[in-house]
């Protein structure tokens, strides 16, 4: 059993002593069917098997519903969908999967890329703007913002901020034909001071990772908990993830982000 496993049987073994609590659980997922060996890009037909576990033991929420109950402060539960980036996958592959389910989900995208039609710095193809309109027009996308050039948010001069931010909702805005209510910081790594005020001006809700459950009057709406959907997730893992488990691995992740992107920009 290699470390990556062994943490995720630890984490499941741990849920068994701390059951994890009710409320809104976010999925995080990057690729799929993109045809890479990373751990963040899925099989299409593993993805396909996902969506049927959700429909047929889950409440899919869209992002905006689970706000909207977690803001109340109502009971909620259910299951967010949430992907990064904006990669050709995501028209190609998922949303066609998402519409054969009738399941929403929310694309926190980085619009430097889809504007100018670079990869991703790990080797990516960007989503098209008409690509990303024709996704939309299913109804079941929301679009999100991940900031115009992907840097991290921990180590930027508050104008750098203010600017990268606008301009990602700026093109949005232009393309899409809405202004972003949702954000999600790269590598889900917490913002500065100045970041996270300028985020919270600007958006709804904000997401981060941790693989935390979101409970309705204890959730800070611009400190969202999301946890990640991994290529080596067995259906037993993603079926514990969906129901707010591997809370210990989440922690772990987002404790070896920190470490990893220390002093780094993007």
């Amino acid at each position: 059993m290699n470390a990556r496993m062994l943490v995720k049987r630890v984490a499941a073994a741990a849920d068994v002593v701390a059951r994890p609590p009710s409320g809104v659980v976010v999925l995080i997922y990057h690729r799929v069917g993109g045809g890479s060996s990373s751990e963040v890009d899925l099989d299409a037909e593993v993805f396909d098997e996902h969506l049927t576990h959700l429909g047929e033991h889950h409440r899919v929420l869209t992002l905006d519903e689970a706000v909207d109950g977690l803001a109340a402060g109502s009971p909620i539960d259910g299951v967010v969908l949430t992907f990064d980036d904006g990669t050709t996958d995501f028209a190609d592959v998922v949303v066609p999967a998402l519409a054969r389910h009738n399941l929403p989900a929310t694309l926190y995208a980085a619009t430097r890329f889809i504007d100018e039609g670079v990869e991703f710095p790990w080797g990516a193809p960007p989503i098209s703007w008409s690509a990303l309109r024709d996704s939309c027009s299913t109804g079941l996308i929301t679009v999100g913002s991940h900031t115009h050039s992907h840097w991290l948010m921990d180590r930027l001069d508050a104008s750098v901020i203010d600017g990268d931010l606008d301009r990602s909702i700026e093109l949005i805005g232009e393309h899409v034909g809405y202004v972003p209510a949702h954000f999600a910081y790269p590598k889900a790594l917490p913002g500065s001071a100045d970041a996270e005020i300028a985020v919270r001006q600007r958006f709804r809700s904000a997401a981060l990772a941790a693989s935390r459950v979101n409970r309705p009057g204890h959730a800070d709406l611009h400190r969202l908990w999301r946890t990640p959907v991994q290529r080596s997730d067995t259906a037993e893992f993603f079926a514990a993830k969906a129901c707010g488990g591997l809370r210990l691995e989440g922690e772990l992740r987002a404790l070896a982000a920190r470490v990893k992107y220390r002093g780094m920009s993007k």
